[in-house]
C-alpha cells in the first residue's frame, strides 16, 4: 500500500468528539491563511446541547427551505454540515475567500490515502448533553 506524503501546506484534522463550531472556525481561519483543509470523520463531530434543541433549530432550517424545485436546499449529511458551517466563516462572496473554500474538504470516515497520515486531533472526551452529526442526520431524514 502506498503511503500519502502530505505536504507542509496540507493538515489533516480528525473529527472524532470535535465541537462543531469550533472545528469550523480553526478549519475556516487555517484556509483563508491559504492551507489545504482535510476532515476525516465527520460522522463524528458533536453539536453540544439537548438533542430537543438542535432537532427545533434543524427542522425550522428545513421547513424554511421553500419548494424542492428551488432552493435554499439544507444539506443532510454530516460532511455537508461541516462543510457548509466553514463556509459561514469564510467571506464565501469575495474571491479570497471562494478560494479558501475550494480548499477545504470533507469525509465521512477515513479514505485510504490519508489511514496512515498524522492527522490533528481536534477534540476530546465529552461529558453533559450532545449529539453527533451522524445521530442528527438520522433524525432529520
Amino acid at each position: 500500500m502506498k503511503q500519502k506524503t502530505i505536504n507542509k501546506n496540507e493538515l489533516v484534522i480528525d473529527g472524532t468528539n470535535a465541537t462543531l463550531g469550533r472545528l469550523a472556525s480553526y478549519a475556516a481561519k487555517q484556509t483563508l491563511l491559504g492551507k489545504n483543509i482535510v476532515i476525516v470523520n465527520s460522522n463524528e463531530v458533536v453539536v453540544v446541547g439537548t438533542k430537543e434543541v438542535i432537532m427545533n433549530k434543524y427542522m425550522d432550517l428545513v421547513k424554511k427551505g421553500g419548494s424542492s424545485l428551488k432552493g435554499p436546499k439544507i444539506a443532510r449529511n454530516p460532511e455537508r454540515i461541516v462543510k457548509r458551517t466553514i463556509r459561514g466563516m469564510v467571506p464565501h462572496k469575495q474571491y479570497r475567500g471562494s478560494e479558501a473554500i475550494r480548499r477545504v474538504m470533507c469525509y465521512n470516515e477515513t479514505p485510504e490515502e490519508y489511514k496512515d497520515v498524522k492527522k490533528i486531533r481536534a477534540g476530546k472526551e465529552k461529558r453533559g448533553k450532545f449529539t453527533t452529526l451522524k445521530q442528527l442526520v438520522n433524525l432529520i431524514k
